[in-house]
């Protein structure tokens, strides 16, 4: 459970251990899909110090230009795609006839699970900010059978705090509590701090953690980190402490799941376990037997 700075009571403070950070990662330009201007954050170079977390890209542009192109239909499995706008509209559909439209402030977490196609196609708005997460499956549950989770603007719970705005997408936070993922059962909150304000967030022993700074910059333990910048914690320690700089707020999602520990085989839009289940996925996509549900499903 996540707590305010202010909520924690001196005695919890005096005996937490903050976490000390491990690693960052700085987020790059690139263009992806049909050709979207985006920053790239994590990939296959972070897998493993970010595990279960695979890939993080962040979209953030006043010109639709840089995005309406969007993402035409492709191919995932073995993994789950969690889309959040904090302002923005998304179109989507699959092979399957499912079809929707993703709005500001709402998210969706799509299971691929063994194998599905579909399409995003962003709508020319003022403005897009948002974030793509991909989320590994275990081994076990690779090939499940591929799901959509749409968390609606009345499933995120919003707390207003003195010192900003909190939005729980899954996980808790204080007696807030967000939807429960349908596999892995990772936290997503983000976070709005007011100028020169801080937040303690406590977590959960054995689980990697690490905060997006996703619009303007945020300190943690006397460090600045600059905007699109992941910031990955030690698993040793109790809790987090991020600040937002007097002159300015900043906003940070912070995420928070249990390792997998499995070793990783990526190829594209695929991540299996192994190189040899990776070629299986893209012969049976050549040969028209990669999907092996016939509808996917709404939960």
């Amino acid at each position: 459970m996540a707590l305010a700075k202010e909520d924690i009571t001196w005695e919890v403070k005096s005996t937490m251990e903050l976490r000390k950070v491990k690693k960052t990662v700085q987020g790059h330009h690139t263009v992806d899909g049909a050709g979207v201007h985006l920053v790239r954050v994590l990939g296959i170079s972070t897998v493993y110090d970010y595990d279960p977390f695979l890939m993080l890209d962040s979209f953030d542009s006043e010109n639709p230009e840089d995005y309406i192109k969007g993402f035409p239909f492709h191919p995932h499995r073995g993994i789950e795609t969690i889309t959040y706008l904090i302002e923005g509209k998304i179109e989507h559909q699959d092979s399957l006839g499912n079809k929707g439209v993703i709005q500001s402030g709402q998210s969706q977490w799509m299971t691929a699970g063994s194998g599905i196609m579909h399409q995003e196609m962003p709508a020319a708005v003022p403005k897009l900010l948002g974030v793509q997460i991909w989320l590994n499956l275990p081994k076990k549950q690779k090939m499940a059978e591929p799901t959509y989770f749409d968390i609606t603007g009345e499933d995120i719970v919003c707390v207003d705090k003195p010192y900003g705005k909190v939005k729980v997408l899954s996980g808790n936070f204080d007696t807030a509590k967000g939807v429960k993922p349908p596999h892995i059962e990772a936290t997503i909150i983000d976070f709005l701090l007011n100028p020169g304000q801080s937040v303690t967030i406590p977590t959960n022993k054995g689980e990697n953690c690490f905060i997006f700074t996703i619009v303007g910059p945020a300190y943690s333990q006397g460090e600045l980190y600059p905007a699109k910048t992941a910031v990955l914690f030690e698993m040793e320690g109790d809790a987090i402490e991020v600040t937002a700089p007097k002159e300015t707020a900043s906003r940070f999602i912070f995420f928070e799941g249990k390792p997998l520990g499995e070793s990783i085989s990526w190829g594209g839009p695929i991540v299996m376990n192994t190189d040899e289940e990776l070629r299986e996925a893209f012969v049976e996509l050549e040969t028209g037997k990669f999907i092996k549900h016939k509808a996917g499903h709404y939960k």
